[in-house]
C-alpha cells in the first residue's frame, strides 16, 4: 500500500518537475529575446544620436521605407528600450520564482527517495529510451 502511494507521489512530483522545467525554459528564451530587443533599440538610439537633426531618416514598414522625423524614430526606440527593460524585470521575477519551485520539487524528490530506498533502486534500474 505504501509502495503504491510512494509510486503515485513519485509520478506526481516527476510531472511537476517536467512542467516547471518547461516553463523555466520558456522564460529563459523570452528573456534572451527581450535582451536582444533591448540591445537593438539601444544600438539604434546610439546611431540616431550621431545624426544631425535635419538628416533624412526612414522607418522600415514591411518592404517599404517611409520618411520620418528623427525625433519620432528616437521616441519609438526609447519606448522599445523602456518596454524591454520592464519585460526583462518581470521575466527575471518569474525566473526566480520558477527556480525556487524547481528547488522545492527537487527537495521533495530527495525526501521521497530517502523515505523509500526500494523506490530509489527501482528508479535506478529503469532504462531510459
Amino acid at each position: 500500500m505504501a509502495d503504491e502511494a510512494n509510486r503515485a507521489a513519485f509520478i506526481e512530483i516527476q510531472g511537476r518537475m517536467i512542467e516547471i522545467t518547461g516553463k523555466l525554459k520558456q522564460v529563459q528564451i523570452q528573456l534572451r529575446n527581450k535582451e536582444g530587443e533591448k540591445k537593438r533599440a539601444f544600438l539604434t538610439l546610439e546611431e540616431l544620436r550621431q545624426l544631425s537633426d535635419d538628416a533624412n531618416t526612414y522607418k522600415s514598414i514591411g518592404r517599404t521605407f517611409f520618411l520620418e522625423p528623427k525625433s519620432v524614430l528616437m521616441n519609438e526606440q526609447e519606448q522599445k528600450l523602456k518596454d524591454s527593460e520592464t519585460a526583462i524585470a518581470s521575466l527575471q521575477t518569474s525566473k526566480e520564482y520558477l527556480e525556487k519551485q524547481r528547488a522545492e520539487v527537487e527537495n521533495n524528490f530527495r525526501e521521497l527517495l530517502q523515505q523509500d530506498p526500494g523506490l530509489a533502486r527501482q528508479i535506478m534500474s529503469m532504462t531510459v529510451m
